[in-house]
């Protein structure tokens, strides 16, 4: 008999410690408990904190216990408007995507305790720049923010080696005035058109200069006047001329590192374009003379072409090499 009341006296002493353990929070839930947590809300850092929104962009949210928007893509109309169950429709454009976290929040609030909203930003389609010409990869890129023009110049790969010494801006009126002295509005008034030196972009001489690019804008980037020294000589190719910049012979010829020993000098001839056609005269230059001072030196103009044949050279291999610039292949070009 007292056995079995000791018994009982520890199986209540036991039950009273579970009690205890429970009411005060230090037992252990096991995998039950776990399974019904509230999954933990990060904040999305995949768009710039500035990106604003706007139509045709594509976002996705994360609404913990709310399936009918969570993790689906939405995308703004081009009213700038978001389409939401439960939030109901709501306006996207011009908010970041935190401010339309917060936004969803507030109307979640009717219908949950303590919501919590991430947007991300999964396409980014609303801030379209064009960049064209002389680029690596010319085309409609998106700005997915803050950018400057050495930005967006390198986000199309950089200039080639064949541009030229400028680079155009176009812009929308409704964004302002470009802000560069060389700014203008065209003949529509309804753009404002810059240009800026290339050079001071790149090198990075005028800060001033790298301005921020805006929504629309148009960036072109011309191919610059080239001349060319092809033939017997060390580096044939294409060079650049800078702005308002002409080449004389001898200066082209020592870009291209001078003659090779098979190079026939007196022969060389000046290939240049006649105006309004698309054929070549040749003016003979004597370069023996010429590199002796006993010739005055000729002024090279965009697009000549200075040949310089070896010994046993016919007419036909200028020619050739003619038709290879014309096509654009088979020369390199040389930035100065």
């Amino acid at each position: 008999m007292q056995s079995q009341t000791a018994l009982i006296v520890t199986a209540l002493l036991a039950a009273a410690v579970l009690w205890a353990q429970e009411r005060t929070g230090h037992l252990d839930a096991g995998p039950a408990r776990a399974e019904n947590a509230v999954p933990q809300v990060t904040r999305a850092e995949n768009a710039p904190l500035s990106y604003i929104l706007g139509p045709d962009d594509q976002i996705t949210l994360l609404v913990p216990d709310v399936d009918e928007i969570s993790n689906k893509p939405m995308r703004v109309d081009m009213r700038g408007n978001l389409p939401l169950p439960l939030a109901g429709r709501l306006h996207a454009a011009g908010l970041t995507a935190g401010q339309l976290e917060a936004e969803i929040e507030t109307r979640l609030r009717k219908f949950l305790k303590d919501p919590e909203v991430v947007v991300s930003v999964t396409e980014f389609r609303s801030q379209p720049v064009s960049v064209l010409g002389a680029v690596a990869t010319p085309g409609v890129h998106q700005l997915e923010g803050h950018k400057t023009l050495f930005q967006v110049l390198s986000m199309a790969g950089g200039l080639r080696l064949d541009a030229g010494n400028t680079v155009k801006i176009t812009r929308q009126l409704k964004w302002g005035e470009i802000p560069l002295s060389s700014a203008k509005n065209d003949a529509t008034g309804e753009f404002s058109v810059a240009s800026v030196s290339s050079k001071s972009i790149m090198d990075g001489t005028r800060p001033a200069a790298n301005i921020t690019i805006k929504p629309d804008d148009v960036i072109s980037v011309p191919k610059a006047d080239l001349v060319y020294c092809i033939g017997s000589v060390h580096k044939p190719g294409g060079f650049v001329l800078g702005q308002d910049e002409s080449l004389s012979t001898l200066q082209v010829l020592s870009l291209a590192e001078g003659m090779d020993k098979t190079a026939a000098p007196q022969k060389a001839k000046i290939m240049r374009v006649v105006p309004g056609t698309a054929t070549r005269t040749e003016i003979a230059v004597n370069l023996k003379q010429l590199m002796a001072g006993k010739t005055a030196d000729l002024p090279l103009k965009s697009d000549d072409i200075l040949f310089v044949p070896n010994s046993a050279a016919r007419s036909i291999a200028a020619r050739t090499a003619e038709a290879a610039i014309q096509i654009g292949t088979g020369f390199a070009i040389y930035s100065r």
